[in-house]
């Protein structure tokens, strides 16, 4: 079937939806690369929580230890910071130097959302980031310090929102020890520093929309313009992607797909192992439809209040339920009954998290529910 434009639409199915996105996302088989090339090619990992990147990585990496993503952030080759969406992610540093750059706010719009207006009406947004810059300099500050210095400067506002109007302005990354390994729960206090001066990469001013779309698609597989937008939180990119050189696909409700063209898609009969993803993972939040790895029904139990993304683990490539940790060890609860063959898996894999989360042999235990 051909498109308007005379580009072949092949028809994709669900099944051949997910198991392409598993294969690219290394869901389907774990992976031998290193856990360098492994951000590289998802392009971020969503990381609010400083643990999640590293269960995702483990999930992907073939024999992962924690010291492998520490390593990464400790000399600098990835960074955490505000990224897509403008959420925490660990990206790699050279991505970031031109990625961010892409989500810098137009001018007019840079403190327009409601949690910044009271406290910065009357603010310049260049007087505030030229602010910003100079209290950071080429060293850092923690979140919490920064906003102290900024009420001395700006009295009778709140620290904590002009340092967040900071971060939004400027390329703010979190040095470490913030995003190693450690407790379970957010950290109270993060230090911040420019992206610059950490990494020692100036940032890239040139507009790069379409590599961004390109690698979402290596990373994803094929996608709607919605889709595309609903993971990066950048808008009016239908011209951009329609004026790419991108194979069009449709799926079965008749929406039209776009592909690199030379990609691999997956057969839809492949067998796919269980798999247990952290909370936020980007492969649940990678589609405007998410349907082709959590069915509607489910979405709910996933993300209750819209906001929070709940742990979560696949049988057969889709979502089946959440898991979390515990003093006692992992707690699972599957939305649907498991066959004794799947519940076996489950446990195996459970298993193996379980090791790679908990530190004391004796918290390991495994409660699958029913």
């Amino acid at each position: 079937m051909e498109s308007p434009s005379g580009r072949s639409r092949i028809l994709v199915t669900r099944r051949a939806l997910n198991r392409t996105l598993l294969a690219r996302q290394f869901l389907a088989e774990r992976t031998r690369r290193s856990s360098a090339e492994v951000v590289l090619r998802l392009v971020a990992l969503q990381a609010q929580e400083p643990n999640w990147p590293y269960v995702g990585l483990w999930t992907r990496v073939a024999d992962l230890r924690h010291a492998q993503p520490t390593a990464l952030y400790t000399d600098r080759t990835v960074v955490r910071g505000p990224l897509l969406r403008g959420t925490q992610h660990m990206a790699a540093a050279e991505d970031y130097a031109w990625i961010r750059p892409l989500f810098q706010p137009t001018p007019g719009t840079e403190l327009r959302p409601s949690y910044f207006a009271r406290e910065t009406r009357g603010l310049e947004p260049a007087e505030l980031a030229a602010a910003g810059r100079e209290l950071l300099g080429d060293g850092q500050l923690t979140r919490r310090a920064l906003g102290r210095l900024l009420t001395e400067r700006y009295p009778g506002r709140s620290g904590a929102v002009l340092a967040a109007a900071v971060q939004r302005l400027l390329p703010i990354v979190h040095p470490t020890p913030d995003g190693l390994w450690g407790g379970w729960g957010t950290r109270s206090s993060v230090s911040m520093a420019l992206a610059p001066a950490w990494t020692g990469r100036a940032m890239d001013p040139a507009p790069a929309v379409r590599e961004l779309i390109a690698r979402y698609l290596a990373a994803f597989g094929p996608a709607t313009v919605s889709d595309v937008q609903s993971w990066s939180g950048l808008k009016r990119l239908r011209d951009v992607v329609g004026g790419m050189p991108l194979r069009v696909l449709r799926d079965v409700d008749g929406r039209e797909l776009y592909d690199l063209p030379d990609a691999e898609l997956a057969q839809e009969d492949r067998p796919t192992p269980v798999r247990f993803l952290p909370a936020y993972d980007n492969v649940l939040l990678g589609h405007a439809d998410r349907s082709r790895i959590l069915a509607d029904e489910d979405r709910r139990r996933v993300m209750p209040g819209g906001a929070l993304v709940l742990p979560t683990f696949l049988v057969d490539g889709f979502v089946h339920g959440t898991w979390s940790v515990h003093s006692t060890g992992l707690r699972i609860r599957p939305f649907r009954p498991l066959s004794p063959d799947q519940a076996g898996q489950v446990a195996e894999e459970a298993s193996r998290l379980a090791e790679f989360v908990i530190a004391d042999p004796d918290g390991r235990r495994i409660d699958i529910g029913t």
